[in-house]
């Protein structure tokens, strides 16, 4: 194998990639237009990456039915929480780093919505009325206010043919019950007890409660 060649410097980035794109260079916005209202309330599903203080990533999905994310204003949106693992790691990471990125997704679109701002947790508010979802009240919710705004384009979903059923192989690795028991060490659970506990009966019994 050859030597490894890292990049420190940005003009040497900026040499290696070429020159941005008139378009991509300009694309970026600080308020919601009407169309990315739109596309936030037709998307389903998004990923919010955060960090903490010393820079530790973490990247979370977020899924509900359509538009379950809340356009307070044209600065200003909310996500709801929902129950989870109680990890809490992206919650962590704002408390000690406000600063978030967001993807939305609607599936079939290959292009997305991206969102970056600063983010903090809200315990309640009015607006929480409007989440409920299946009889669920958020106990919480992230509130982000909007620093860039820009659609990305499609080619990364062309590349990886994400939405083609026919390259879907979802079979290729062994259940999550299966890995969850090969991967962590301290599980006592047997695999049987792990496929009733991951089955989808058991998850759609306990997405909108612990």
């Amino acid at each position: 194998m050859g030597e490894t060649k890292q990049i420190t410097d940005p003009d040497d980035l900026r040499a290696l990639l070429g020159a941005v794109m008139p378009r991509a260079a300009t694309k970026e916005r600080v308020a919601l237009h009407q169309r990315d209202r739109e596309w936030i309330a037709n998307s389903p599903f998004l990923v919010i990456s955060t960090s903490d203080a010393e820079g530790n990533c973490d990247a979370s999905p977020k899924g509900d039915p359509a538009g379950f994310v809340k356009v307070l204003d044209d600065r200003t949106i909310a996500i709801p929480e929902r129950p989870g693992n109680r990890r809490a790691d992206g919650y962590l990471n704002i408390l000690a780093n406000p600063h978030v990125g967001l993807l939305f997704l609607i599936p079939g679109r290959r292009d997305t919505l991206r969102i970056n701002g600063r983010a903090r947790l809200v315990r309640d508010a009015a607006y929480f009325d409007d989440m409920v979802v299946e009889g669920h009240r958020p106990i919480l919710a992230v509130e982000v206010a909007v620093e860039q705004i820009f659609f990305h384009c499609a080619k990364a979903f062309i590349r990886s043919h994400l939405w083609e059923p026919e390259q879907w192989a979802p079979d290729a690795l062994p259940s999550t019950a299966c890995l969850v028991k090969e991967v962590q060490a301290n599980v006592t659970e047997t695999v049987e007890e792990l496929e009733r506990y991951y089955s989808p009966e058991h998850y759609a019994a306990k997405l909108y409660r612990d």
